[in-house]
């Protein structure tokens, strides 16, 4: 029987409507428009005319490339639909000259997409839990809000030191985790997020206003002493508490927490902790910026 593949565009949405996923409520249907256009690409494999399965990609600081929204017709499974068109649309966005890192995020339960990245050749980069919470009151102690950070070059030392030197992954959004470089911090994201140094000056957090369906505090902390640090809970909730005036709703708080910082958590803790998720990657970064190795 005969199969093809191509981009799919605004007229296309019916057939994702005609599709039997066995998805309730499928998000990607009501941002079909947004994740077909712009920075975003979807592409359908078709089999005898009958879209079987789609997948795409978005384009983040413009030279990563993130995978995703892979779905398969149940009518259709079992025939390495789902691998054939992810394999294509990488080719489609290596293909694009600025492109220097193509990865893939799937929560550690999704065996089926986990089968899909290893037939790809991406490997394992890093294991992150998304920890929602409405507040974090119950872990305050009582220690004082830690000073915010304003000098752009203060702000960049911490990121080089914490994440381009050692090629750490950095939560560039909430969902979207990247492997360090130059690029991926540009001047005007620094502006935008917020920097808090600790009494001692040796512990920063990172905090950024991001909106998936629902506003966000995305709060960033990259050691495990969530317990040990006076002030760091006061800091969040005080950050929080200043996004949700912003924006007029109760922004909601979420952190993008390693095992050992989730291990560390006390008991009384009100974080959501779903199935962790696993990124996934190619090795072209490490060839291109030379050092930062994504495994």
């Amino acid at each position: 029987m005969e199969t093809s593949i191509r981009q799919l565009n605004s007229d296309d949405l019916h057939l994702l409507e005609a599709m039997e996923t066995g998805i309730e409520d499928d998000y990607i249907l009501r941002v079909y428009n947004r994740i077909s256009s712009g920075s975003s690409r979807m592409y359908g494999l078709f089999r005898e005319g009958q879209l079987a399965s789609v997948g795409g990609y978005t384009i983040f600081a413009k030279q990563y490339v993130m995978l995703g929204r892979m779905r398969s017709d149940l009518r259709f499974r079992g025939n390495n639909f789902s691998t054939r068109l992810m394999s294509y649309i990488m080719e489609q966005a290596f293909s694009l000259p600025a492109i220097q890192w193509i990865g893939a995020n799937t929560q550690l339960e999704n065996a089926s997409a986990r089968r899909v990245m290893d037939k790809l050749g991406l490997a394992e980069v890093s294991t992150l839990y998304s920890a929602i919470s409405t507040t974090a009151s119950s872990l305050e102690t009582g220690g004082p809000v830690w000073q915010e950070v304003t000098d752009l070059r203060q702000k960049r030392a911490w990121i080089d030191r914490l994440y381009i030197k050692p090629g750490a992954v950095f939560p560039y959004e909430c969902y979207y985790t990247f492997p360090a470089s130059e690029e991926l911090f540009a001047d005007a994201k620094l502006v935008q997020w917020s920097f808090f140094e600790n009494p001692d000056r040796n512990r920063v957090l990172i905090t950024k206003k991001d909106y998936k369906r629902e506003y966000y505090l995305h709060t960033v902390y990259p050691w495990d002493d969530l317990m040990e640090q006076p002030g760091l809970w006061e800091t969040v909730s005080m950050a929080q508490r200043q996004l949700s005036e912003k924006v007029k709703t109760n922004a909601l708080l979420w952190m993008d927490l390693s095992p050992g910082q989730v291990s560390k958590l006390p008991e009384h803790h009100t974080f959501e902790l779903p199935s962790p998720w696993l990124l996934y990657g190619t090795e072209r970064f490490k060839k291109q910026f030379g050092g930062a190795s994504v495994q």
